[in-house]
């Protein structure tokens, strides 16, 4: 998917759901100006940055020009589907870098991007879903994902000049089949969740879940297998 290309039209045609021009083109005081010597040297764009999971500046007018798209796309795929749902598909198909057959997810979504976003087949996604596609997220086939589920890429530095001057990293979050993730789990930067494991409501999983794992609380520990746990 090209993040220049605008999939839903003009602003109007979506909603209200947009920022004027000088909100997505101009930097805040002190801010952009101010740090291009933290890449000199460097030849990468900030999204290129952003993707290899290094240093970026999170509020650059291209990036937030990709993320205005995102924002309008996911708030006119929330008024679609609550009319006709088929008839939506094409939006959240348009918004997420892959959507597999007969994955499913119930608005409202709420995303950085969309387009870093990866969703395998037969998955389903409860409502209030939070993505923070800094870095990818990638969700196997044949998850269940409950609501108010937060998936969170992004990283701030330590250092506090390095925040001062609105620098971000992320690092990707990978979910494998088959995975349940219980209603307000928070899944943090990096974190990969193995194939068949459930993750309990409302646990903060902070470090890799191995495949089949049973893991609960903030933060998750692993409290069992699902192998154990047939016909249950």
């Amino acid at each position: 998917m090209d993040p220049s290309t605008d999939g839903v039209g003009t602003p109007e045609a979506v909603g209200s759901l947009t920022w004027p021009e000088s909100a997505i083109s101009e930097s805040p005081p002190d801010t952009v100006g101010s740090m291009t010597d933290h890449f000199a040297g460097d030849p990468r764009t900030n999204w290129e940055r952003m993707l290899a999971g290094d240093l970026y500046i999170a509020n650059d007018p291209e990036n937030a020009r990709i993320a205005d798209r995102g924002a309008r796309l996911a708030d006119a795929y929330h008024r679609a589907f609550l009319n006709d749902p088929a008839s939506a598909r094409p939006l959240l198909a348009d918004l997420l870098g892959e959507l597999g057959e007969g994955a499913v997810i119930k608005p409202p979504l709420y995303v950085d991007y969309g387009e870093n976003i990866h969703l395998g087949a037969r998955s389903f996604v409860n409502y209030n879903l939070t993505a923070r596609d800094v870095a990818e997220i990638r969700v196997g086939t044949d998850c269940q994902i409950g609501p108010n589920v937060q998936l969170l890429t992004p990283t701030h530095p330590i250092a506090p000049d390095l925040r001062r001057d609105r620098l971000e990293a992320a690092e990707p979050i990978t979910i494998g089949n088959n995975a349940w993730l219980g209603g307000g789990a928070i899944v943090c930067p990096g974190v990969t969740i193995g194939n068949d494991s459930v993750i309990g409501a409302g646990a903060v999983v902070t470090k890799d879940i191995p495949a089949g794992s049973i893991a609960v609380g903030n933060p998750a520990c692993v409290t069992g297998s699902v192998y154990d746990r047939k016909g249950e």
